[in-house]
């Protein structure tokens, strides 16, 4: 680990002030820490800003949920209003990582984590994410787990997180606050697909905190879920995986909000796959006709050709369990 300076600081005007200046900022450190350790990532200086008053979960006015970028994964996934009024959230929370790591790492810390891919993390390796112009080494190394939508000749990583999935199905903003004031960013384009510049990764420049991620109110009954598919039960990131959130009335599917992870290199909102949803009953027949629409656009790896079935397939199993209870 390279040498680093480490301050704390109490209020957002000093965490602003220490940004500006290049600071990185921390507050669990559960992804920046590995990172360090792995001279992927060489901070001069980091400032813990854990104690930011950052950490509540509050309904908005029109009827949706403000959540606190410093609460915790295990924080936000057990909150009784995440868990009533959007499952697929606390779902998504409660498939992520270890509840070692869930207790510790917060919801914006999450959805800024870096990709897992092994050539990134591998300082031997090209990889224009860590050094741009040296290459993408996972293009033709082993990529069982990479990317087959929103890639690139610069980069096939996935991006990690399963919340980001919920967020982006459920067209979530992410609130800023930086040295020019307050603004939000709609999820869809807070986090950047690679093209040619993979080492960007989020529409966050320098210095700007995260404060919270905001989640819209829908129309109600609102029905949802969270479903990961991956090599093992626990601890291990998506091949695939599905979120989805129906409102139907009257019989009818009136609002569908449907995005994929483990396939992407963001979350991956599924429009076509919405769109052949609205306006129709649901049926068995249904849900295997929109989900066919799930890896529109896919271009596979040598050896992850088996993931745009594996999409299909997730999407349509998650679609029938959320359309059996709606």
């Amino acid at each position: 680990m390279h040498p680093f300076s480490y301050t704390r600081v109490s209020d957002t005007r000093e965490a602003l002030a220490a940004g500006s200046r290049g600071a990185r900022y921390i507050a669990g450190g559960t992804t920046l820490v590995d990172l360090m350790r792995e001279t992927v990532e060489r901070p001069e200086t980091l400032v813990d800003i854990s104690g930011l008053p950052l950490r509540e979960v509050t309904a908005t006015e029109r009827g949706g949920l403000r959540i606190g970028a410093l609460v915790t994964m295990s924080q936000a996934a057990a909150d009784r209003k995440v868990r009533t009024l959007y499952p697929v959230v606390s779902e998504a929370l409660e498939l992520s990582a270890s509840a070692q790591l869930r207790n510790m790492a917060t919801i914006g810390g999450n959805i800024m984590q870096r990709t897992r891919c092994t050539y990134f993390r591998d300082v031997t390796a090209a990889c224009n994410k860590r050094e741009p112009g040296s290459g993408c080494a996972a293009r033709e190394g082993f990529n069982r787990m990479h990317a087959i939508l929103g890639t690139s000749d610069s980069c096939v990583a996935t991006h990690p997180s399963d919340v980001a999935v919920a967020f982006a199905a459920l067209e979530a903003t992410v609130h800023l606050l930086g040295p020019d004031g307050e603004r939000t960013v709609p999820f869809a384009d807070f986090l950047l697909r690679p093209g040619n510049t993979p080492d960007r990764e989020q529409a966050l420049r320098q210095g700007v905190l995260i404060t919270a991620v905001e989640i819209p109110a829908l129309p109600r009954p609102l029905r949802s879920g969270y479903l990961k598919v991956r090599d093992r039960q626990s601890y291990e990131f998506a091949l695939t995986s599905a979120a989805v959130a129906l409102h139907v009335r009257g019989g009818v599917i009136r609002e569908a909000k449907v995005a994929a992870g483990g396939v992407g290199t963001v979350p991956w909102k599924l429009p076509a796959v919405e769109q052949h949803l609205i306006g129709e009953r649901p049926s068995e027949a249904l849900w295997a006709a929109a989900a066919a629409k799930a890896a529109d656009g896919a271009r596979s790896l040598q050896h992850n050709r088996f993931k745009p079935q594996l999409l299909n397939r997730t999407v349509e199993r998650q679609l029938r369990i959320v359309g059996e209870n709606a």
